[in-house]
This record gives C-alpha cells, structure tokens and sequence, in this order.
C-alpha cells in the first residue's frame, strides 16, 4: 500500500503535480472547487475536523474537551497531536491563519 509520507518513484510525480496544484490555488472557491472534485465529503469532513481538532490543541484544549466538542476518534486525535508537536504543517498554516486575524 502506498502512502503520501513514503513515496515510491510510482507515485512520486503524481503527487509532486498535486501539491503544486493545491500551491496554485488562488481563491477559497477554487479551493472548493478542487477538493470537491478530489475528495469525497467523508473525506474533506475528516480534514476539517482534523485541522479544527489541530487548532483546539494549539489553543491549549485538553483531549477529552476536543473529542467531545468534535467526535474525532482518540487515536486521529493522538496522531493530530504527534503532528501538531512534531510536524510543521498545521503549525504554519493555522499561525499563518492567526496573523490575518
């Protein structure tokens, strides 16, 4: 099975053509447009929820408070958290959110 953190020369361009496409993207409508295209809404609601769970860490939520106001699981909640303290992505992104508040 292939996953996006462990690429194979398979899949490598591929993926590699999806980011830049997402980097491309202009307007939040664009945005819509794309991922409605891309994902299920399953999919795009367990992004959103994961991102939410990710921005109730960063504002110093406890697991039982997030799990309760979002019905995530407590194992995608740990592995939020893994990303949120060890990763970059939901880090930079949602300060980058912050500072246009």
């Amino acid at each position: 099975m292939k996953t996006v953190n462990k690429m194979t020369n398979d899949n490598k361009k591929e993926i590699e053509m999806l980011y830049e496409l997402i980097a491309k993207i202009e307007t939040k409508d664009e945005c819509r447009a794309l991922f409605e295209d891309l994902c299920t809404y399953k999919e795009i609601d367990a992004m959103a929820q994961r991102l939410y769970a990710a921005k109730l860490l960063m504002d110093g939520t406890t697991y039982e408070q997030i799990i309760e106001k979002t019905g995530i699981s407590s194992a995608t909640l740990s592995r939020v958290s893994k990303c949120v303290k060890y990763g970059s992505g939901y880090q930079t992104m949602l300060n980058k959110e912050k500072r246009k508040a």
